[in-house]
């Protein structure tokens, strides 16, 4: 079932000052220029409801956007890009351990990854860390369309061989693309569950 209703709810810079946790909520996150705010509006089926940018770190506040009357789409800032000071990553990096931290109506976060990028260390040591805190997450590749099958096979495989390096069991993965729309039925068939699972 598609989204039939997607909103724009409340941006703030406090995690204290977020939504009451009445909802169930997903975070969305990753590196920046990974194409976050293009998979937001795929998944929505909204061009416009995450605002998209060519200027990596656009994003800068925590974004609540309310789905169906029904759950949270969180838009979080992005990590590891290097037009900002150390001051203001280190600000940012602040603002997203205590969003993550604190919120206990976080079902899941999704962890954003090129899929034409090799493994990096930012990504690797951000789910590591989230591993640690047992806060559940899941992997989800962006820009597949830009990738034969063949290639995208071997950078999937790649990708979880560096995994299991640290996991027995490598974290749940999916495959996405904004300009196809490919992979959107899946995040939303993995959300509907845990939603149901939140009423009880």
């Amino acid at each position: 079932m598609p989204v039939k209703q997607a909103e724009f709810f409340v941006s703030n810079s406090d995690p204290a000052k977020c939504p009451k946790p009445d909802r169930p909520e997903y975070a969305f996150i990753g590196r920046s220029n990974v194409g976050k705010s293009s998979l937001i509006n795929m998944l929505t089926s909204r061009s416009s409801l995450a605002k998209i940018s060519g200027k990596p770190g656009k994003t800068q506040l925590i974004n609540h956007f309310l789905i169906d009357n029904e759950w949270y789409l969180v838009d979080l800032p992005g990590y590891g890009y290097a037009q900002v000071s150390k001051t203001e990553r280190e600000k940012f990096a602040a603002l997203i351990d205590g969003y993550l931290t604190s919120r206990p109506n976080l079902l899941c976060i999704f962890v954003l990854v090129d899929s034409r990028i090799e493994p990096q260390k930012l990504d690797l040591d951000f789910m590591y860390n989230l591993g640690e805190r047992g806060l559940p997450f899941v992997i989800v590749f962006t820009k597949t369309e830009k990738l034969s099958q063949v290639k995208l096979n071997a950078a999937l495989e790649t990708y979880r061989a560096r995994l299991l390096e640290v996991w027995e069991e490598a974290p749940q993965f999916f495959v996405t693309s904004a300009v196809k729309a490919t992979g959107r039925e899946e995040l939303l068939a993995f959300i509907r569950p845990l939603n149901q699972e939140f009423k009880k």
